[in-house]
């Protein structure tokens, strides 16, 4: 595996590969990897001869006040993951080469309606720094197809809207969330816990289960559902952020009638900001 840090190595690289036939695969990260980057990666080797894997601590998507500074970065570990799970090229530029004029004036690309709540609430911002870092990316390396995880939902749906909205010639592929033996989605983010915290921190993925297994009986009074589990995730010690369910595709709040649903989450376990989902779809 090959680690480039500009966009002229990346350019060529990957118009050699293609040149040879392949077909090009792509996988965005912020690094600190875990299995579950190693998952998409297999992923996207499975669908395509030549796997691009992109390291970049993206500034524009951090709101102020967010974990940018100590956001870890582990490079030399993440490309020993990532040589093992089957990528060929590493891209792993600075913050001048994606960003050379500065941020400041920085051609933007917004996505709305899906980028606003949820997440998008709490985060101002932060969907736009996704959407136009994300853009800059499929331009630099014109994969054929792009493997993102379903746990980051809401960013799942931005992307697939900007790529279908702006006829970028990419399938977006999602793949399922990744989890600890005790249901905890893998995040980077998982390792600012204390031991303590990470023994609290599955209440989430219980609470999201007990509500997909009352909906799935037939239960569909949303506002009581989410009620009981808010208790449940508070007296556990986190301070809730959102807790929704909404349409699977378009994330508008959900009715009685919808079959195709997601149950959304996030708390914040001292410091640390936790999100989660399950998508469910009903006969």
């Amino acid at each position: 595996m090959n680690t480039v840090k500009t966009v002229r190595e990346l350019r060529s690289a990957v118009a050699h590969a293609r040149k040879a036939g392949k077909r090009i695969g792509f996988v965005p990260t912020m690094g600190n990897l875990h299995s579950g980057h190693a998952t998409l990666v297999t992923k996207a080797a499975q669908q395509a001869e030549f796997v691009v894997a992109s390291i970049f601590v993206n500034p524009l998507q951090f709101g102020a006040g967010e974990d940018l500074e100590k956001y870890p970065r582990t490079l030399a570990a993440d490309q020993e993951k990532l040589l093992q799970a089957g990528c060929n090229l590493l891209f792993a530029p600075t913050v001048e080469e994606m960003y050379p004029d500065g941020m400041a004036g920085q051609t933007r690309v917004s996505v709305p309606q899906l980028s606003e709540g949820l997440c998008g609430a709490s985060r101002p911002g932060h969907f736009e720094g996704v959407a136009t870092v994300v853009s800059k990316l499929f331009n630099m390396v014109q994969p054929d197809i792009a493997v993102f995880g379903q746990k980051d939902y809401q960013q799942l749906a931005v992307i697939r809207a900007m790529v279908r909205d702006l006829n970028m010639p990419i399938q977006i592929i999602g793949e399922p969330t990744v989890r600890a033996d005790d249901g905890l989605a893998l995040s980077s983010r998982n390792g600012y816990l204390s031991d303590e915290q990470r023994a609290i921190a599955p209440v989430l993925y219980r609470s999201l289960s007990q509500m997909a297994a009352a909906i799935k009986s037939g239960d569909r009074d949303f506002a009581r559902l989410r009620a009981e589990q808010v208790e449940q995730i508070e007296a556990a010690g986190l301070r809730l952020d959102y807790l929704e369910v909404r349409q699977g595709i378009n994330l508008r709040p959900a009715t009685a009638e919808d079959r195709d649903l997601v149950i959304l989450v996030a708390a914040y376990l001292g410091a640390t900001r936790l999100i989660d989902n399950l998508h469910l779809t009903l006969d």
